[in-house]
């Protein structure tokens, strides 16, 4: 067992002539505060010889130990019942406040803001000098804040890069090293065709919740009652839950977001067999018809590649919406 192991990156290169000459699997395991195989001054992938295994934060039903996997319930078309939720804000500020890294639970508030400020600052610090040589460095906490409230929308390289005044292959290389250092996360877009979707931007989330509010300069008494930053954090919240579940889901699945003309959807579930589920993300109590009307287009639209839409949402219970829709209230998905 190899801890750290970008700081050695030659390394590797005798890594891959042992699993060479012994293939064997489980001989070596590498672990790191870092992505190895992605970092700019590691230049041997290991490929093929190799699986990768993302660590994210701790899942909300990892922390409650429930077994249920909310990405497999409903792509089976069987969403979590819930009768008696919390409703409002007080269903989900905390533990968005909270976050997942684990060495956070049992601190205070103000212990956590310590705490998140610190590990942000040793991966700028350190880490990341580590493993890139990038020679403007200085501006990644200002474009971490940038970041921060843009989590859960659609990443911009344009509009960060003249923010900052650099350009934006400046901007997009920076943002890769911040996914290499597992401060960052893009979801890809979807749509009908194949290769209409790689053309559409990526949506960004920031990994964990806690790390976001302590970037926005938020605390959970703002999360509660400041709109601009509870819909943000909500929608980052509940898409890196199910970006958890699905490194544990039954099938190989990718999360990504949909925009079209005037319509988009939160979060879009798609198996490799075409299977599809979409996600609404509402942090109100109560919720209305147009709060599903893209949902169902794309039910229509899909046939019985449609398996499931889910509104997650602050109220008491599960209620179904029509043909395989549902409102699910947001502690679905750790029940």
């Amino acid at each position: 067992m190899i801890d750290e192991v970008q700081l050695v990156p030659d390394l590797l290169y005798a890594i891959k002539q042992a699993v060479d000459e012994d293939p064997a699997p489980g001989r070596f395991l590498l672990t790191g505060s870092a992505n190895a195989l992605t970092a700019p001054k590691i230049s041997e992938s290991l490929a093929g010889r190799v699986r990768r295994i993302e660590l994210w934060p701790l899942a909300q039903s990892e922390i409650r130990g429930s077994t249920g996997n909310f990405a497999d319930r409903i792509l089976a078309g069987d969403p979590p019942q819930i009768a008696d939720a919390p409703v409002g804000r007080e269903a989900f500020t905390e533990v968005v406040a909270r976050g997942g890294y684990p060495a956070v639970y049992g601190m205070s508030e103000r212990q956590r803001r310590a705490w998140y400020r610190d590990y942000v600052q040793s991966i700028v610090e350190r880490d990341l000098r580590d493993i890139a040589s990038a020679h403007k460095l200085s501006e990644m906490p200002k474009l971490l804040r940038l970041l921060a409230s843009s989590s859960a929308k659609l990443l911009d390289f344009r509009k960060l890069a003249a923010d900052l005044q650099i350009s934006d292959k400046t901007v997009s290389a920076y943002v890769a090293l911040l996914r290499t250092v597992f401060l960052v996360h893009t979801a890809p877009a979807w749509r009908p065709g194949l290769r209409s979707r790689e053309l559409q931007a990526p949506k960004l989330y920031f990994v964990d919740t806690g790390l976001l509010l302590q970037q926005l300069g938020a605390d959970e008494a703002r999360l509660a009652g400041d709109d601009q930053v509870t819909g943000y954090a909500l929608e980052t919240f509940c898409g890196t839950e199910i970006l958890k579940h699905l490194s544990w889901a039954a099938e190989d699945v990718t999360l990504r977001h949909y925009r079209g003309q005037d319509a988009e959807i939160d979060i879009v579930l798609e198996t490799q067999s075409g299977d599809l589920a979409a996600v609404e993300v509402k942090a109100r109590a109560s919720i209305r018809a147009r709060d599903w009307r893209v949902i169902r287009d794309l039910r229509e639209r899909s046939g019985q590649r449609f398996k499931a839409g889910v509104v997650l949402y602050a109220g008491r219970q599960t209620v179904p919406l029509g043909d395989r829709i549902w409102a699910v209230p947001i502690s679905g998905l750790w029940a």
